[in-house]
């Protein structure tokens, strides 16, 4: 069974900072790339930020310039630092495991609030 955990989520005021961290329960060995994605209420899931187990990585461009992936391939994890929240980042995230050449495994999700 692999679980991936996260944390970090919380109310935060506009301009502040979260940190979120995603990590899976056993070592995985095959994990090809990871992602964050959100989701908003009355909203399509998003990706938001994605990196490959080369370290590529790629962003929504709504995110460009306040959001960084980065990843820690021992630990299976993968973190979101997200500077200069705003109200419109408000939504449930999601990490996201691609393992092997056919299997995804996700995260339970954790809310992000940015609200005055």
């Amino acid at each position: 069974q692999v679980q991936f955990v996260e944390s970090g989520g919380g109310l935060v005021q506009p301009g502040g900072s979260l940190r979120l961290s995603c990590a899976g329960s056993r070592t995985i060995f095959r994990i090809t790339a990871m992602g964050w994605y959100r989701q908003a209420p009355g909203k399509q899931r998003e990706l938001v930020a994605r990196i490959t187990s080369g370290g590529t990585t790629n962003y929504a461009d709504s995110v460009k310039g306040r959001f960084t992936i980065s990843r820690d391939n021992a630990k299976n994890a993968i973190y979101l630092q997200m500077n200069s929240l705003k109200p419109e980042d408000t939504a449930v995230y999601y990490c996201k495991a691609d393992v092997g050449d056919y299997s995804a495994y996700w995260g339970q999700g954790t809310q992000v609030t940015v609200s005055s």
